[in-house]
């Protein structure tokens, strides 16, 4: 009896350092986690202890597994799976205009509580945002995306606001990528000013630079 709890829990301790890699922001929404092998490494755990870790953050809405392609981030918080059944029905415009409301709001406390450290990783993700619409993968688009507005809710140094938006990644991930058509970069360059506005700790400007991003799709 007592080598199954063991084995039990030695899952449970994989299982929460792959999870900590997803809400750290390691391994982002969007990206595909390593390799079994890698994970084997990295855990230092055997393939059947890794494989069943991974699985238990499948059910827990935090992974997708994609045949042929691999695993995959679809959510930072395993409040996703209950809060995308409860939003389901919303439309487009629903989503946009909840969007406008948290990023907005997001942007201001941002301005106002931001670090160095901040302003640098929020202007890394900036320029990765901007590359990547050099990708005609939407997946990628949104990702890089989602990763910078995220970015922007965790400088709020609020946590019950960052778990919340990072719950509703998934379904915000899902509208952009059916709804993104162009190649051309309409928020560039309010995305820069956004990221310059909480940089110079201006509420009111990193507010109205959200606005102008959303503007043009309501």
């Amino acid at each position: 009896m007592p080598e199954p709890l063991r084995r039990g829990g030695l899952i449970d301790l994989v299982a929460a350092r792959f999870r900590d890699e997803v809400v750290s922001g390691r391994w982002p929404v969007g990206s595909r986690i390593p390799v079994e092998a890698e994970l084997v490494t990295l855990s230092g755990a055997g393939r059947n202890t890794v494989r069943e870790a991974v699985q238990s953050l499948v059910h827990a809405g935090l992974l997708r597994r994609e045949q042929g392609r691999g695993t995959f981030v679809i959510s930072a918080s395993e409040l996703a799976g209950p809060l995308e059944r409860q939003l389901g029905g919303g439309t487009r415009q629903h989503y946009l205009e909840l969007r406008l409301a948290l990023d907005r709001t997001a942007a201001s406390l941002a301005a106002l509580r931001r670090t160095e450290a901040d302003v640098e990783l929020l202007r890394e993700l900036r320029d990765r945002r901007a590359a990547s619409w050099s990708s005609p993968d939407p997946r990628a688009r949104a990702g890089a995306d989602l990763a910078l507005h995220a970015a922007v809710v965790a400088a709020t140094r609020n946590p019950l606001y960052l778990d919340l938006y990072l719950s509703m990644l998934d379904v915000f991930a899902q509208h952009m990528r059916d709804e993104e058509g162009g190649d051309e970069d309409l928020g560039r360059e309010a995305h820069h000013e956004l990221v310059e506005a909480i940089a110079a700790q201006d509420p009111e400007r990193a507010a109205a630079q959200v606005t102008l991003i959303f503007g043009p799709f309501l």
